[in-house]
Formats: structure tokens, sequence, C-alpha cells
């Protein structure tokens, strides 16, 4: 019986990774560019790796879709980025919807901010509006439950 792996894709240079279950604890480096595969730091996606990051990431992946003119979408950054730091076998992104509109379009996102949880390519998850970080940290950890 093989042992169940999951494909994540390296933040550093897009290459999709095969990390068996048991090594995610294990800070597992890319097998292309030997660099971390789960950093704790919220990826900046542009046109060309936000698709590949959806689609091919199978751990759960929270994207924050914002834009810089939208202040709650401000305030939150900081609160996503010590989220991700709580929870890093969770990868966590972000696009940034006024500079990258192609990105975030298949998406339908309607109001900023918005999370949207991905996992194998599909949207599990949805959650809009500006929230602390205790509160995504719950609103993930429910996710993966």
């Amino acid at each position: 019986m093989s042992e169940q792996s999951f494909h994540i894709v390296c933040p550093h240079c897009q290459a999709t990774n095969r990390v068996p279950a048991a090594r995610l604890s294990a800070a597992p480096k890319c097998g292309k560019c030997g660099q971390p595969l789960l950093t704790a730091n919220p990826q900046e996606l542009n046109a060309q790796t936000a698709n590949k990051v959806i689609q091919k990431n199978s751990v759960l992946t929270i994207v924050d879709f914002w834009a810089s003119w939208c202040q709650p979408c401000i305030m939150m950054a900081p609160e996503f980025k010590t989220a991700a730091d709580q929870l890093p076998h969770v990868v966590f992104a972000k696009v940034q919807t006024d500079k990258y509109e192609q990105a975030a379009a298949p998406y339908n996102i309607r109001s900023l901010p918005t999370m949207v949880a991905f996992r194998d390519g599909r949207e599990v998850a949805r959650q809009s509006g500006a929230l602390p970080s205790n509160q995504i940290i719950q609103w993930v950890q429910s996710l993966q439950a």
C-alpha cells in the first residue's frame, strides 16, 4: 500500500513537488531549487503563477484576493501574515486584483478582501471581509477538520 503524498508548487521556482504526507512536518525542500516549500509567509502571486499554485497544490491553499486601494485589505495584510506564521502546513498566497485582474477573474471575486480556500484546484470555502489573525486561523483550522 502506497503512502499518501501531496503536490506542492515551489514558491521560489514554481516547480511542482510530490511530498509524502509524513514529510510535511519535516520542512520539505524543492527538488529543483532546494528552497523550502512551506515558508510560513504569504506568496505573492501574479497572472502566471496564480493558476499554477491554485490548480497544482493538493495541500490546503488560502488565497487572499486584495487591492492596493482597499483600506480593509491593507489592514488585514499583517493579520494574514500572522495567520500564515501559525499554520506552517498550509500555503498562504495573495493576488493583487487591481494589478492582476485576469488572475482573479476566474474566481468571481465580488468584494475585497476575499479569502478563498482551495485544495486540488477546487474551491472548498470562501470568506469575505477583513478578519483578525485569530479568526483567520479558526476559519482555516475548521477547513482542516
